[in-house]
Formats: C-alpha cells, sequence, structure tokens
C-alpha cells in the first residue's frame, strides 16, 4: 500500500480526492488533512495568510500518524503567491517539519508540464487577473510559455466550489490558444477530477487541472507510476523528462 498525503485548505473540492483515489485502484491510499484556509478569499494577502507556515505544522502530525509517505500542500494559491524562491523554502520547511518528500500543487504543474514536454500552455484560472498573473510569473519561473490566459474573477474559494462541469468546460475553452500544447485549470478549490476526459475531448490536448496534477505529483515522490486514463492524458503517457 502506498500512501500520499495531502494538506488541503478548507472544504471545498476536497470530494475530489476520495474520486481520484478510486480511479487509481490498487494499493493507493490517500489521506487528506483540512488546514485553515481562513477568508478563503483570491487575494494575494488572503492566500498568503493560507500558507503560513503554522497553518501547514497543523496538519503535519495528522498525516505522520496515518503513515504517509509523502506530503503535497494542496494548494496552488497558497504556494505560487510566494514567488518561485518563497515557494520552495515553503515546500523545503514542509519536508523538514514532516520528515519526508514534500511538495505543493504549484510545483506539481511545472513538474506535470514537463513530464508531457509541453513547453507552451494556455492557463484558465478562476482566479482575478492579478492572482491569475503571479501563477503565470511562477510557471515561467519553471521554464514554461504561456501562450494565453484566462482569468475567471472569482472572489473566493466557495464561489469557484460551487462550479459544475458546464462552468469548467466553458472557462478551459475561452483559456485554449491554438499555440498551447496543454490547458493549465490551476484551482484547487474547482472540482475537475470527474471532467478530465471530456476537457481533453473537447480540446484536443492534454488538460492539467490542480488537484489531478497534485496527486500526481505524491506519487511521482514516491517513484509510482499508474496508468488511469480516467484521469486524463498526465497519466497515460510515457514519461518524457525525469525530473
Amino acid at each position: 500500500m502506498t500512501a500520499l498525503g495531502f494538506l488541503y485548505p478548507g472544504h471545498f473540492a476536497e470530494d475530489d480526492y476520495p474520486r481520484i483515489e478510486q480511479l487509481l485502484g490498487g494499493d493507493i491510499r490517500v489521506d487528506l488533512v483540512h488546514t485553515d484556509s481562513g477568508e478563503g478569499a483570491h487575494r494575494a494577502d488572503a492566500l498568503r495568510r493560507t500558507g503560513e507556515p503554522e497553518r501547514l505544522a497543523a496538519g503535519v502530525d495528522e498525516l505522520r500518524r496515518a503513515g504517509v509517505e509523502t506530503v503535497v500542500w494542496a494548494s496552488t494559491g497558497g504556494s505560487f503567491v510566494y514567488g518561485w524562491e518563497g515557494a520552495r523554502d515553503q515546500v523545503r520547511a514542509l519536508a523538514q517539519l514532516a520528515g519526508m518528500p514534500a511538495s505543493s500543487t504549484s510545483f506539481a504543474f511545472v513538474h506535470a508540464v514537463r513530464e508531457l514536454g509541453a513547453g507552451r500552455v494556455a492557463v484558465g484560472a478562476t482566479y482575478p487577473a492579478a492572482v491569475t498573473s503571479l501563477f503565470t510569473d511562477f510557471l515561467r519561473a519553471g521554464g514554461v510559455e504561456v501562450t494565453g490566459v484566462r482569468a475567471a474573477g472569482t472572489a473566493t474559494a466557495a464561489e469557484a466550489g460551487a462550479w459544475g462541469e458546464e462552468d469548467v468546460l466553458t472557462l478551459a475553452r475561452a483559456a485554449d490558444d491554438p499555440d498551447a500544447q496543454a490547458v493549465l485549470l490551476p484551482d484547487t478549490a474547482l472540482h475537475t477530477a470527474g471532467y478530465v476526459p471530456l476537457l481533453e475531448k473537447a480540446l484536443s490536448k492534454p488538460v492539467l487541472t490542480a488537484n489531478q496534477v497534485t496527486v500526481w505529483e505524491a506519487l511521482r515522490l514516491t517513484d509510482r507510476r499508474v496508468n488511469a486514463p480516467e484521469l486524463g492524458s498526465l497519466f497515460t503517457r510515457e514519461p518524457v523528462v525525469q525530473v
């Protein structure tokens, strides 16, 4: 049994995780611990508070007692708002505290893009434009070219968490760019686990979503590879680059 640990802020799209666990099948367990999301606002200052060390530390002991092998901070906004170096420091501190390999959703996106060999991507974010630009800055710092951006402008994670299939599909289509080799949907508050095949069929290219790449990142840290077509191209392709 491979046990994967996740620190998830608040209660928005956490039901994506048991769904992904089911789709992975076999001997993989997903353990989720909720952290304090504060006001859940899509503002840089609020997102920074979400990722403060004491908020993350509060859930680490529970994951350690559960016997997980790795821990991923399941928040895109709560990591990329610190910038590349700040997010790296955040992950290093988390790994040291947990005593196991650690990462975050923001780094998961960069690693997943490299895995697919997709040098150019489009971004469809639920966030306001100012916050979305911080995510695209993060991607560029990781060597990813961003060819198109769509910022939906939701004010809170709760608002994004209420979106359904058609809302997600509309965002992905609006974000897509002919030059992009993949489309990224970066909010872990957005339900996407059941929509990836639909999104990829509609856009005719890989689609990377926040909760999908977060679980993939945890598997990467444990050197596990799982073929799960219902989770999209990321879970079916042979690796392009090992990171």
